[in-house]
């Protein structure tokens, strides 16, 4: 596995990240780039290439509220240095992208850093209807494909049943045009940025890891998003 790291973590994923503990967020601000751009972008086109069923689902079902999020994102990605044509993106690190709008969510997976989950609302929950996973920490998106948000944070101690009730509040709540975001932060012994089980190799924990969270509301389809932005920095590099 390659190891890639950012340089440091951003200021503001300092201190101890709470449960939900999320913030407001500029409403251009759900997609960012970094220094590991390039790097990222080779393990994930990897991954999606060689284990497309790990790290991709969309249901037909999510596929009105993948266009839209497509059709959003590329309005933002020439201010990161993307070029935009009628049929395909150039990027960054020199990546031609064809643009197909038939597979968006798969398109915009080659694109851009983040892993993008989306979630649309049945009945009282919303559910996981489709998911562009990379790099995720701790968790197969196998185990996650059409669950409610409950379903998909069972694992998680320090999800009960009040911060529960609190999340969906914040998927209901949260409005188009003004996303929430907010940050975790944990060691690890492997720098890997696809851990789908979390690798622990004994006490010596060298790396910390952090993920950019935001929640935002796709105002046509009203489909809510997940976007995971992750940094892996050597500690020392990471802010108190």
């Amino acid at each position: 596995m390659p190891v890639i790291l950012q340089t440091r973590l951003p200021d503001a994923q300092t201190g101890t990240p709470g449960l939900p503990g999320t913030g407001p967020c500029g409403a251009d601000d759900w997609l960012l780039m970094d220094e590991a751009y390039a790097p990222q972008m080779v393990y994930r086109e990897a991954l999606l290439a060689d284990r497309p069923e790990a790290v991709f689902y969309q249901s037909e079902a999510a596929r009105p509220a993948a266009a839209e999020l497509l059709s959003e994102a590329l309005t933002l990605l020439p201010r990161f240095g993307f070029t935009l044509g009628a049929d395909a993106v150039v990027c960054p690190d020199g990546r031609k992208v064809t643009l197909d709008r038939s597979q968006p969510l798969w398109t915009l997976a080659h694109l851009v850093q983040e892993d993008l989950c989306i979630l649309q609302k049945r009945g009282d929950e919303h559910v996981l209807t489709a998911a562009a996973l990379c790099f995720p920490a701790n968790w197969r998106l196998a185990d996650k494909i059409e669950q409610p948000l409950t379903g998909i944070h069972a694992p998680v101690e320090e999800y009960d049943a009040d911060i529960a009730r609190r999340v969906q509040r914040l998927f209901d709540g949260v409005r188009a045009g003004r996303p929430l975001w907010r940050f975790n932060k944990l060691r690890y012994a492997d720098a890997d940025l696809h851990q789908p089980r979390r690798r622990e190799t004994g006490s010596d924990m060298p790396f910390i890891r952090s993920e950019r969270q935001c929640i935002l509301r796709l105002p046509e389809s009203d489909a809510v998003v997940f976007t995971i932005h992750t940094y892996v920095v050597r500690d020392g590099d990471a802010p108190a």
